[in-house]
């Protein structure tokens, strides 16, 4: 089999689709590796495929893990600002060779996963503030 060069692939999807950044790309990668540890450990060694609601948690502890308190931050920077982008990136790397997929796996499986403020903003707000995510803030005194 072919060895592809990531790198190389991230450069040809670049090339033609400016949505994301690299630093986009090799996250979902090292996010990708992120899930599959555990995986591998529970299966005695053995690489099993990942489904896509799978790979959205495990961005999910990759990017809080990495980057705390930034990985919003850092996200919407790429240009990642919901699942479907994920799902996004992740098929561009398929279609490049890099990555590969089953049958079954689609960008819809990214889908409806989690929303961004939820999964990488409320963990690091004070305990008062969680229920409040998204509620407007009111001036002192008022």
């Amino acid at each position: 089999m072919h060895q592809v060069d990531f790198n190389e692939v991230v450069e040809q999807i670049l090339a033609h689709d400016t949505r994301y950044d690299r630093q986009a790309y090799h996250f979902i990668r090292e996010a990708l590796d992120y899930t599959q540890k555990p995986i591998i450990k529970a299966n005695k060694g053995k690489l099993r495929h990942i489904s896509g609601q799978e790979l959205l948690s495990g961005i999910r502890a990759y990017a809080l893990n990495q980057y705390g308190p930034m990985a919003l931050t850092l996200l919407e920077e790429w240009g990642v600002k919901r699942c479907e982008d994920f799902g996004e990136i992740v098929f561009a790397l398929v279609e490049g060779g890099a990555l590969s997929k089953t049958e079954t796996d689609s960008r819809a499986d990214f889908q409806g996963g989690y929303d961004f403020a939820d999964a990488f903003k409320k963990p690091y707000l004070p305990l008062n503030r969680k229920a409040d995510l998204g509620a407007p803030i009111k001036p002192a005194g008022k």
